[in-house]
């Protein structure tokens, strides 16, 4: 999680707690909040009062334990494991000991009746069943079905209830309907996430000044430490503050709410939140607190922010240069060019490698150089099919080839620009988005950034000079290392990772696989990402950058193919592989190793994507490619046939 809480004690010098939130933030990637020294501070404070509220009110309506996780997931905008699911992660012996820090220590607290410690929670750490650690808690794994507890029994019984369709329907709507459809219905389900978000109001508002600086730090506490989208604060002013207030107020009179403790008195105040431009509110200071000025935020161009706070978004930030329907080209500080994509999933069409040209020719006209990117978690998730179906429905893979011959140039213009092209990555780059990546200067990647070149999936080979970027890299780490070494050797890796398609499961993974180079950059902060990225671009352009000159370079050749396709044959006939994935993989190795040719035959980039070129329209043609190509646009799934 991304969470760190800064505690400072008495004797704290503060530009001790200064230097270390920079360092954590820019060293470790953590967003930092200064919590005070109250029990369990602010994230396990707001989060397990919540979760204990989660088993009273469940236990009040008579849901289930997979029911309440699947309410309390993806659904409500929360983690994926839901609330009983994270507790069995967590721990049940570690959430029972958070738990005992609230009984030890808050007995006036107005809500310390749920402080007590759930019967069920106690029973199942008194049987051992402590979570996923000892295999069970509130569920358990029984080969490759999941069980859940029914208390009423005593046992595990099969899992898999959901939410009502009805409930799956308001949880979609915006925040006012949202909140005002699930408090008038009968629903069960309904009333219950009705139930828990009065109480997460309540809790949050009532303990506000004792455990927080201000309002903002607990709504960044529960996001960055519980994997909320947007905190309990947040949300209330969402869904409009003085309404949502006046409902929890009635709840409280009707004994309805966890404890019988008023709102503050600020709540009513007149107020439409506690997020604001000029900062969030403070109880204890009376005002609205702007967030910190260390120097070490002035990395980050758009820092996460909560809702109200008037942030700006990225995208309509800057001086625009350029724009058309899938990318935008922009600047910040007139030096370096910025080039964002802004079609779906960043999947990359023909208007978008005509911007990606526009951009690159702005950048060698007046600029240091070239950042390609976006401002969330998917750098791009690879070509849009989509986009090139008419044309294929229309003339077939000869009317593909000429747009690929475009794909393959724009990415050989990338490589080949008179300026540096920076790859600011981060979430996933896949095919076509790797390939951008690959033929950039240099990559600057988030740690989170998952890399590979995913063609095979859908009966395809790379296609935008993917297998020309692994044979040449073959070929400069054979004759880094000895002039005479062998090609092949170098070149199984990046074989295999593309036969395979083999993603990065980090940046440091995707290192691995040879898809970013000990010379990129790995950022920690998902926010620092264009700061570092930017400053590359401008750094290695006033190092008088240059780009690589274009030159032959040998190939492993037809000896090569053939003992890959060896390789294959054992698997496909091994079950390992099915025929066209065996079919797929004889033309990968075929481009990577040059064609038939001799060990050692010097070639061109060209040559090789002309290759590839051929390769890729081929399999347009195949029924087994086109059944995989339909089932991954319908299903969003690959198709193994």
């Amino acid at each position: 999680m991304a969470l760190v809480e800064l505690i400072n004690t008495p004797a704290t010098r503060p530009e001790v707690l200064d230097q270390l939130e920079a360092f954590v933030t820019t060293a470790l990637g953590k967003g930092v909040v200064r919590a005070k020294d109250t029990p369990n501070f602010i994230a396990n404070r707001v989060g397990i009062a919540g979760m204990l509220a989660t088993i009273k009110e469940a236990a009040q309506y008579g849901l289930s334990y997979d029911v309440v996780d699947d309410l309390t997931g993806k659904k409500m905008g929360r983690a994926s494991s839901g609330t009983f699911r994270t507790a069995d992660v967590v721990g049940l012996d570690t959430m029972a000991h958070v738990i005992k820090t609230l009984q030890d220590n808050l007995a006036d607290d107005p809500f310390f009746p749920i402080y007590a410690t759930p019967p069920v929670l106690a029973k199942l750490i008194e049987q051992g069943a402590l979570g996923q650690k000892s295999g069970a808690g509130f569920f358990k794994k029984v080969g490759k079905d999941i069980l859940r507890l029914d208390p009423a029994k005593g046992d595990y019984v099969p899992a898999g209830g959901k939410a009502d369709t009805i409930v799956e329907r308001m949880l979609k709507k915006p925040a006012t309907e949202r909140l005002k459809l699930l408090r008038e219905s009968t629903n069960p389900q309904a009333q219950f996430v009705w139930a828990i978000l009065r109480d997460a109001f309540h809790y949050a508002a009532v303990h506000l000044e004792a455990i927080a600086d201000n309002a903002r730090d607990i709504d960044f506490a529960m996001r960055w430490g519980f994997g909320m989208k947007q905190g309990p604060f947040e949300l209330w002013q969402d869904a409009g503050w003085q309404q949502v207030a006046t409902w929890v107020k009635e709840d409280i009179a009707a004994g309805k709410a966890l404890s019988k403790a008023p709102l503050p008195a600020w709540v009513f105040d007149g107020r439409t939140g506690v997020h604001t431009p000029e900062g969030s509110w403070s109880p204890a200071k009376k005002a609205y607190v702007p967030r910190s000025t260390l120097p070490v935020y002035r990395r980050q161009h758009f820092p996460e922010a909560v809702l109200g706070s008037g942030a700006v978004e990225p995208l309509k930030s800057g001086t625009e240069v350029y724009k058309n329907e899938e990318i935008r080209v922009w600047t910040l500080d007139g030096e370096v060019l910025i080039a964002s994509i802004t079609a779906k999933l960043h999947l990359i069409s023909p208007t978008v490698t005509e911007g990606l040209l526009k951009a690159l020719d702005l950048a060698e006209q007046g600029y240091k150089g070239l950042v390609i990117w976006s401002p969330d978690d998917v750098f791009s998730a690879g070509a849009n099919l989509e986009a090139l179906m008419p044309v294929f429905m229309k003339s077939g893979a000869k009317g593909i080839a000429p747009e690929e011959k475009k794909l393959q140039d724009a990415m050989l213009r990338l490589r080949y620009a008179q300026v540096p092209v920076v790859s600011a990555m981060r979430g996933i780059a896949l095919g076509g988005g790797c390939e951008i990546a690959i033929h950039s200067a240099r990559r600057v990647a988030a740690m989170e950034t998952y890399v590979g070149l995913v063609e095979v999936g859908v009966g395809l080979i790379p296609g935008g000079g993917g297998l020309t970027y692994v044979a040449r890299r073959a070929a400069e780490m054979a004759s880094a290392g000895n002039a005479n070494a062998d090609i092949f050797k170098f070149l199984i890796d990046g074989f295999t990772n593309a036969a395979m398609a083999k993603v990065g499961t980090s940046a440091i993974e995707s290192r691995k696989l040879g898809y970013l180079l000990w010379s990129d950059v790995i950022v920690p902060h998902k926010d620092e990402l264009l700061f570092v990225a930017c400053a590359q671009a401008r750094a290695m352009a006033d190092s008088g950058y240059r780009p690589p000159a274009r030159s032959l370079f040998p190939v492993a050749g037809r000896n090569a193919i053939a003992t890959f396709m060896g390789q294959l044959a054992n698997m496909r006939d091994g079950g390992f592989i099915s025929a066209h994935d065996f079919h797929i993989s004889t033309l990968i190795a075929e481009v990577v190793c040059g064609g038939d040719v001799d060990a050692g035959s010097l070639v061109s980039e060209d040559y090789l994507m002309t290759l590839e070129r051929d390769r890729f329209c081929a399999l347009l043609d195949h029924p087994k490619s086109q059944e995989r190509i339909m089932g991954m646009l319908q299903t969003g799934k690959p198709v193994r046939n």
